[in-house]
Formats: structure tokens, C-alpha cells, sequence
């Protein structure tokens, strides 16, 4: 049995930024439990369902949940506004507090303690990736050497010099052309890693929630990097009407 609030508190996770929708429930020492399920159909069709689920394999109450964490992206942007919304409402309807961690940050918490570089690598469409680079500190924690960016996966050339662990559901779409590209700088993470996991985005709000850095959730927003197309179409359209 999982020990009572008042001395365990537990973070529910939650990571849909990716086609691979994750969930779990993560203790300050260890994941509880994780469940991961990459489908084509939508994740606010089980995302409710699931934490239920989940909660009760556990058998866990909400008394016993100490903090809500989500995946902030960048990803897709239906599945960040999902997973935001989905947090935002069990935070104001339960009074637990939100976390935000960033779904590159997660990735790359993946790889604890690499000594080399790590270099997250989503699919986000249209022939490009959301990438960052990263070392890991002392704690083996992840930092970002560089901002998030959405690029042209070519372009990673740029940025990758030597060898560099290479992680995301991107790879089974550009993993041989990196490979090709980067030679023996690209080294690419076992593909039963490649997918953004809840239980990577809890255990990093273990931070968060020790420091009381708590997002509000009536102001949250997604890390999108790159607009969206109908923002893209306005621009265009004031341009034109300009």
C-alpha cells in the first residue's frame, strides 16, 4: 500500500504532446505506475478514463495526490491543449497544484547521467522537429545547451559535432537520414525509449514541487515554438488585406 498524503504525496503525470499518449503516477523515490498507448485516436477519448484506471490499480485516492504535472510540449497542438485542459480542470477542481515541464526536458531525462550530449528529436510534421541540446548535470539531471527550435531535420548538422545520444518519436522518420548525415556522431537511443513518457515528465516536477514553482492554471499555456497554421493564414491574410 502506497502511504497516506500526509506523508508520501504522489504526482499525477500526464504527456500527450506526441501520438503516444502517457500517463502515471510517480513517487518521489519511484514511478508507481506508468500507462503508455501509442493509437491514432484521440487521447481525450481515454485520458479521463485512464487516470481513473490507473488511480485504482494503485489504490490511490485524491487525497493522496500531491501535485498534477503535464507535458508543456512542444508537440502537437491538439495534444498539448488536451493534456493542459485535462490538468487545468482536476487542479481547479481538486485544489492541487499544477506543474509544467517541458516534453523535450522530459525526453531528454531519459537518458540520466549520459556523459555525452542529448539531442531530443520530435515529429512535428511538415518535413521538421522540435530538437534542443542537452548535458546532463551532476544530479544527472538534463540542461539545455540550446533553446527549443522547430528546424528542418537536415539542420541538425549545425549543431551536432560530436557524438550525441539521439532520442523521440522522430527517429523512425529521420533516424537513418540523421545517421547518414551526422555518421558516428548520431547515436540513437533504443526505439522502447523513443516516446515521450509521463513517468520522465513526474519525476522531473519532483523538482518543481519541492521548489513551489507551480504554474497557475488559469494563465498555462502550451510551449508551441512555432505558430499554428490558422495564426500563420491570419498573418497572411493581414498581409494581404494590408
Amino acid at each position: 500500500m502506497v502511504p497516506s498524503s500526509a506523508s508520501a504525496p504522489v504526482i499525477l503525470a500526464l504527456e500527450t504532446a506526441t501520438t503516444c499518449g502517457s500517463l502515471a503516477l510517480v513517487a518521489e523515490d519511484r514511478c508507481l505506475a506508468e500507462y503508455s498507448l501509442n493509437t491514432s485516436i484521440t487521447h481525450s477519448r481515454r485520458l479521463l478514463s485512464g487516470i481513473d484506471w490507473l488511480l485504482a490499480q494503485c489504490e490511490l485516492s485524491w487525497p493522496q495526490i500531491g501535485a498534477i504535472a503535464v507535458g508543456l510540449g512542444p508537440g502537437s497542438f491538439t495534444g498539448l491543449r488536451i493534456a493542459l485542459s485535462t490538468a487545468k480542470g482536476l487542479c481547479m477542481a481538486t485544489g492541487k497544484p499544477l506543474l509544467g515541464v517541458e516534453t523535450l526536458d522530459g525526453l531528454a531525462g531519459q537518458l540520466p547521467y549520459s556523459s555525452l550530449p542529448i539531442c531530443p528529436v520530435v515529429d512535428a510534421r511538415k518535413n521538421e522537429i522540435y530538437t534542443a541540446l542537452y548535458r546532463c548535470n551532476e544530479q544527472g539531471l538534463p540542461e539545455k545547451t540550446t533553446g527549443p527550435m522547430v528546424i528542418k531535420p537536415e539542420r541538425l548538422q549545425e549543431f551536432i559535432t560530436t557524438p550525441t545520444l539521439l532520442v523521440g518519436d522522430g527517429l523512425p522518420l529521420y533516424g537513418r537520414m540523421l545517421k547518414e548525415l551526422l555518421g558516428e556522431s548520431a547515436l540513437l537511443a533504443p526505439q522502447e525509449i523513443c516516446f515521450a513518457r509521463a513517468a520522465a515528465i513526474g519525476s522531473l516536477a519532483w523538482g518543481l514541487f519541492r521548489q513551489g514553482s507551480f504554474l497557475n492554471p488559469a494563465t498555462a499555456v502550451p510551449i508551441y515554438v512555432r505558430a499554428s497554421d490558422a495564426e500563420l493564414q491570419f498573418g497572411e491574410r493581414k498581409k494581404i488585406a494590408s
